[in-house]
């Protein structure tokens, strides 16, 4: 067993040789606020929380991670996460805590190479400040946001990690992209004319689930420029909604799209509530045919290639005159490309049973 407290000890010296040396060189301010002095050149780094590494992998900072937490180390069939399909030598970093942000610091102080800074999502002050107390290496928080409501501090939280890995033009291109790639949706559908409606099911919220699990905010589709018949209501603002079955019968969507992570849910998820119970028989989306897989909205935090991906889909799908420039497939591994460095869409299929972007069979 590691002795915590001369770890502990010894993490402090290094700190404040570093600082006698003139090492600590950049003073930044963290998404929550903190200021936070960190070495001027980071080689070696650590990304705690759901999303984080992420976000380092976008900055191509692949390279200087060296540990991971406990969902990195997987092995499981089903993974929907695009950066971890393209660096899968994720899988053999050494471990320095369970998955969401539950960190050791003992493992922390334990690794060799040691990181010089943490990078960490989803925590408070008290939190960041802990682990920086117990450790001795400097941790910067940072709020993961979202591409809807939440990205300028998706973009903040970019920036703030570009400035301390001195990867500030990377951030910027990645900033840019997600921008350029947004107008680019919005702008095909944006000319006032009808607009269809369509549901989403299977949603994944710490874990999948079926067909009534949803997103009344659903990006791809307010991106597309499709109405979500789950918008309505006191619920239209929820980030996530659990629907009742009386309020999809009656919107009855002509068209349905299904997150594919709920094949991972318990029982089988929405395909096996559409195929076996009789009562979604009459929606207008089954007995048409028209239902369609797309990629997992939520696998350990938003996933935005997937998020852009499934929107280019969708507005190929439902206005095919607006983006008859466009193939799903290839748009998706050109925006894997630029995000985690490599093309995996042929990866994502293949977990996902050959299911994304195509109609669904569901036995009536």
């Amino acid at each position: 067993m590691v002795d915590l407290r001369s770890l502990r000890g010894l993490s402090a010296l290094c700190v404040a040789l570093m600082l006698s040396s003139g090492a600590m060189a950049l003073e930044i301010q963290d998404g929550l606020g903190r200021t936070v002095d960190v070495p001027e050149r980071i080689e070696r780094l650590i990304c705690s929380g759901s999303g984080c590494l992420r976000l380092a992998t976008y900055l191509q900072l692949w390279g200087r991670v060296v540990a991971v937490d406990s969902i990195e180390r997987e092995t499981d069939r089903f993974d929907a996460r695009p950066y971890a399909l393209a660096r899968p030598a994720y899988r053999d970093l050494p471990l320095f805590g369970e998955f969401r942000g539950n960190d050791s610091p003992e493992l922390i102080l334990s690794l060799d190479p040691s990181p010089q800074v943490i990078f960490k999502v989803g925590c408070t002050v008290k939190d960041a400040d802990a682990l920086q107390n117990k450790t001795g290496i400097p941790v910067v928080a940072l709020d993961y946001g979202n591409l809807a409501d939440g990205r300028d501090r998706l973009f903040q939280a970019i920036r703030i990690m570009g400035q301390v890995t001195d990867s500030t033009a990377r951030a910027e291109d990645v900033v840019a992209f997600f921008e350029r790639t947004i107008d680019d949706l919005r702008s095909r559908t944006s000319d006032g004319s009808s607009k269809p409606s369509a549901y989403v099911g299977g949603i994944a919220f710490r874990g999948p689930h079926g067909l009534l699990s949803t997103e009344p905010t659903y990006p791809p589709f307010a991106f597309s420029g499709v109405v979500n018949v789950a918008a309505q209501g006191s619920g239209a603002e929820a980030k996530h909604a659990v629907v009742s079955k009386e309020a999809l019968l009656q919107w009855d969507p002509e068209i349905m799209f299904i997150d594919l992570s709920t094949i991972t849910a318990p029982g089988g998820g929405a395909l096996k509530e559409l195929s076996e119970d009789p009562l979604w028989k009459g929606l207008s989306s089954v007995a048409s045919g028209k239902i369609y897989g797309v990629l997992p909205y939520n696998w350990y935090s938003q996933n935005f290639g997937n998020i852009l991906s499934d929107a280019y889909f969708v507005g190929a799908l439902l206005f095919p005159d607006r983006f008859v420039d466009v193939d799903p497939r290839a748009k998706a591994d050109e925006i894997y490309t630029f995000l985690v460095g490599e093309p995996v869409f042929e990866k994502l299929d293949l977990v996902f049973d050959g299911k994304v972007f195509v109609p669904l069979e569901v036995v009536k």
